[in-house]
C-alpha cells in the first residue's frame, strides 16, 4: 500500500510539472561581460478608405408643369485619404439638354463645372454629407412630359 501511495504522489507531481508553463522553469545565462538588449520597431499601417455611405436619389423623375425635371440627391462619403477625393457627376441620357447643380456651401468642398458635368472635391479626410439639387431641361418638347429615369452618373476618385 505504501508503494502504491508513493507512486500516486510521484505521478501527481509529474503531472503538476507538465502543467507549468515552459518559461517558468527555464533559466537564462549571460555569457561574457557585455549586456543584453534588443530593440523593437513597430509600424502601424492604416489602410486607405474611400467609402460611399449613402447615394440616395429618385429612380425616376416626373416632369413639372414647365416640362422640365428637378430632383434632390443625398450623397454621404467617408474618407481617410490625406489629399481628399473628388466626385464627378455626368448626365448619361440624351433627353436632358441643360443641367444645373446647386449645392449648399459645405466646408472643405469645392464645386466646379467640367466639360460634361460637375466636379465636387474634398481637400481633406472626413465624413461629408452633401445635398445636391439638380434641375434638368428637356431636350425636346416630346420628352418633356414623360418620366425620366435618373440621368446622373456618379464617379468617385481619390486624390
Amino acid at each position: 500500500m505504501h508503494l502504491a501511495k508513493h507512486s500516486l504522489v510521484s505521478a501527481l507531481a509529474a503531472c503538476a510539472l507538465l502543467l507549468l508553463p515552459a518559461t517558468s522553469i527555464g533559466e537564462s545565462v549571460l555569457v561574457g561581460a557585455g549586456s543584453a538588449s534588443a530593440g523593437q520597431e513597430f509600424r502601424i499601417v492604416i489602410p486607405s478608405v474611400l467609402r460611399v455611405l449613402e447615394n440616395r436619389y429618385p429612380v425616376s423623375l416626373v416632369a413639372e408643369s414647365t416640362g422640365n425635371w428637378s430632383a434632390q440627391q443625398r450623397l454621404v462619403v467617408a474618407s481617410n485619404m490625406k489629399r481628399g477625393f473628388c466626385v464627378t457627376l455626368r448626365v448619361s441620357v440624351p433627353e436632358v439638354q441643360a443641367w444645373r447643380l446647386r449645392t449648399p456651401q459645405v466646408r472643405d468642398i469645392t464645386q466646379e463645372a467640367v466639360r460634361d458635368g460637375y466636379r465636387l472635391c474634398a481637400s481633406r479626410p472626413g465624413r461629408y454629407a452633401l445635398v445636391l439639387n439638380h434641375e434638368f431641361d428637356a431636350a425636346t418638347q416630346r420628352s418633356a412630359f414623360g418620366a425620366l429615369l435618373w440621368p446622373v452618373q456618379t464617379d468617385i476618385t481619390a486624390l
